[in-house]
């Protein structure tokens, strides 16, 4: 295959790909080997993936090519696609590191549940994308392996904590990723990176096999360059599972039907809130001034405009760094060194450990980086006795009234809609020594999250101020999927008309090779 059909398959959508292979117009290893060459290629100055499992990804294409050859149906509509696997999700054989060195040289005994549904679609896993730690983090430079650069610019963040899977997405090294989303962990990446990201409703996807955070906010989404890709990637992974006691017993929701209607009968009649609170202070001008163009363009297509008051919102970033603390600090307290993960041997170096104390003490110093070590502390303390309800009691009576708030909302519009992130991509290292302002990167993603709604970010352009992509964020009401992939879908296709194309769907070229983390990725990568 020559370097511009190599080029042509990576820049084609999952669904055309899926069409090429099902008529033979293309085999899937041709399709896996050009997303592999991409990754090569790419590696060195993206670092999106932290293991690449070239061979394995291989087999699993030539098992598509044999089925179709011998005549048979194909597993699914995305048979024979590639895809990259967030590192947190477990693929039996495939080391998982949740971008941890607590973790590091662990391999799996078994699959995810959402890898077994991927696998039994007929789905090509290229490998492991990069993360923070253990999915902590907006930024993706908290991973104990470097950080991932943006495509669309080397020198800036490609969001966190999934900024691997949307970085992948953004420079054609897999044309569909598995994100998770706990505060906002595939929304923002998608934003920032200029690629589709949906957060389904909390326990519309099993989280079986997936290592925790926080266990009443984690929630594994779809990621892709369109929605309709999106779209049909949910329905694979979607679905009740009696492994994971938090997972809905409803069918999955149509939301390949709801794609397919946004795009044709648009959103006429339909009532769009926008939420006052989740705009205005701490926006970035050029994110508000894209934002007020997505408006525009909703009711351009017909749609009835709505404004919603959700005072409680305002709450919402105090009460997720209690709540997500507090049950990280519960859900890590298993590496504890005897069970689970890395232990320190100080005996080899003469300075032998004589308590489990202190074997503890010296495997969570090592093992664990700065944000996560961070998190733990201050979620020990918010559960510790005397403050238990103080801190963490009282998160979750405001997380009850956001969920009011929400409720209210949805008696009022359809869906709602605000920025996906209130900034563009910022620098590599501006705010890594400011918590604070770190965090406040998830302060329109963080309100869907405790409330368990389902939420999703579309590309909406490019700020005018920092020429980076913006994401317009979509909320509907629990196993509402369908009106937010309709509504996705609609805008999605008024705003190709309107300008011509869907933005972004071409990176600017790649730069040199950003930093030394290049060597370790393709060692890795190997």
């Amino acid at each position: 295959m020559t370097s511009s059909a190599a080029t042509d398959l990576t820049r084609r959508t999952a669904a055309e790909l899926a069409a090429d292979i099902a008529s033979g117009e293309v085999s899937a290893v041709e399709v896996t080997q050009a997303h592999l060459d991409r990754i090569a290629e790419a590696e060195p100055q993206v670092h999106a993936f932290l293991h690449v499992s070239g061979e394995l990804a291989r087999q699993q294409a030539e098992q598509v090519d044999r089925a179709r050859a011998a005549g048979e149906q194909p597993a699914s509509s995305l048979a024979g696609v590639p895809l990259g696997l967030k590192d947190i999700v477990v693929q039996q054989g495939v080391p998982a590191t949740a971008g941890s060195k607590m973790l590091e040289g662990w391999i799996p005994p078994y699959n995810a549940t959402v890898t077994d549904r991927l696998r039994a679609a007929g789905i090509v896993i290229l490998g492991k994308t990069n993360l923070d730690e253990f999915a902590m983090g907006s930024s993706t430079e908290n991973s104990a392996y470097g950080p991932t650069h943006n495509p669309w610019d080397l020198d800036r963040i490609p969001g966190g904590s999934g900024g691997g899977s949307a970085a992948a997405l953004a420079a054609f090294e897999a044309p569909l990723t598995i994100g998770t989303d706990t505060g906002g962990s595939i929304r923002q990446p998608a934003a920032v990176t200029g690629t589709v990201g949906a957060k389904p409703t909390y326990g519309g996807v099993s989280r079986y096999g997936v290592i925790s955070l926080a266990s009443s906010l984690d929630q594994v989404g779809p990621c892709a360059r369109t929605v309709l890709d999106a779209a049909m990637l949910h329905e694979v992974i979607g679905g009740h599972d009696p492994r994971d006691s938090t997972s809905i017993p409803q069918p999955v929701p149509s939301v390949v039907d709801a794609v397919r209607r946004g795009q044709r009968d648009g959103v006429a009649g339909m009532r769009i809130g926008v939420v006052r609170q989740l705009s205005g202070d701490g926006y970035q001008a050029g994110v508000l001034s894209s934002f007020r163009r997505a408006v525009d363009t909703l009711a351009a297509a017909g749609a009835e405009i709505v404004e919603v008051d959700c005072p409680h919102f305002e709450y919402g970033l105090a009460a997720y760094y209690l709540i997500l603390p507090s049950e990280c600090s519960s859900n890590l307290a298993r590496y504890d060194a005897m069970r689970y993960g890395l232990r320190v041997d100080t005996s080899a170096i003469g300075e032998p450990m004589e308590t489990a104390e202190q074997v503890m003490s010296a495997t969570r110093g090592a093992g664990f980086g700065a944000e996560t070590k961070r998190r733990i502390m201050l979620g020990t303390y918010a559960l510790s006795a005397g403050y238990y309800d103080a801190y963490y009691g009282s998160a979750l009576k405001v997380r009850t009234l956001i969920r009011r708030d929400f409720d209210a909302a949805f008696d009022a519009a359809d869906v709602l809609i605000s920025p996906a992130s209130p900034v563009t991509a910022f620098a590599l290292g501006e705010k890594a020594d400011d918590p604070m302002a770190m965090y406040l990167n998830d302060l329109a993603t963080i309100p869907g999250s405790l409330a368990g709604i389902p939420a999703m970010s579309v590309p909406s352009g490019l700020a005018q101020d920092t020429g980076l992509p913006v994401g317009l964020q979509i909320m509907a009401p629990a196993l509402g999927e369908e009106k937010m992939y309709r509504v996705a879908a609609a805008f999605e296709s008024a705003y190709i008309a309107e300008h011509g194309s869907s933005v972004p769907q071409q990176v600017p070229p790649l730069g040199t090779p950003a930093g030394p983390e290049s060597a370790a990725t393709q060692e890795r990568a190997s």
